[in-house]
């Protein structure tokens, strides 16, 4: 589940719109009047949203963005000529702050933290050197000894890994294995 950290000076405007967001469904809100303080709750979870002013007592919001995780967006809580000057990149809600804009703004960058953090989360891990020498040598070794192309030899190890439910670097190894055993 995401965080939403709301970091401004004033811990009093900080707690305003936690109160907001709170009232609006979001669960899991947090205020703070501190970039380290918003760090510290950074690191209690995987993904979420920090709402920041331009300037907090120990760090600009520019110095936050580049201490924020992967899966982290900074939403910007500021006036319309910093925002203006913020340039791209940066997500940003003008003050006086509507809560309309607020809240569906929190809610659309949620969603998308959500969604990237799933997406990347089915991708398949990358191999280790090690482990993609695993499946080389195993190709090779069916390429050389049932004459298969190396196209192949890849499928067979494919899916002889679907058929046994286990991974290819681990079929891999279990075909050298049982190859060397028969030497």
């Amino acid at each position: 589940m995401s965080i939403i950290i709301v970091a401004l000076p004033k811990i009093e405007d900080a707690k305003r719109i936690r109160k907001i967001l709170m009232s609006h469904g979001f669960e899991n809100v947090v205020s703070c009047s501190t970039a380290s303080a918003a760090l510290i709750e950074v690191n209690k979870e995987h993904r979420g949203l920090i709402i920041s002013g331009y300037k907090l007592p120990d760090m600009h919001y520019t110095q936050l963005m580049e201490c924020m995780p992967a899966y982290y967006e900074l939403l910007l809580l500021a006036s319309q000529n910093v925002v203006s000057e913020a340039g791209g990149g940066v997500m940003a809600v003008t003050m006086p702050v509507k809560i309309y804009d607020l809240v569906n703004t929190v809610e659309m960058v949620l969603a998308q933290i959500e969604r990237r953090y799933k997406k990347d989360k089915k991708k398949p891990k990358k191999r280790s050197e090690k482990e993609e020498n695993y499946i080389k040598n195993a190709k090779l070794l069916l390429m050389e000894r049932n004459h298969l192309t190396e196209e192949e030899a890849y499928r067979y190890i494919q899916k002889c890994s679907m058929d046994s439910g286990t991974n290819m670097v681990e079929t891999a190894q279990m075909i050298l294995t049982l190859i060397y055993d028969e030497c």
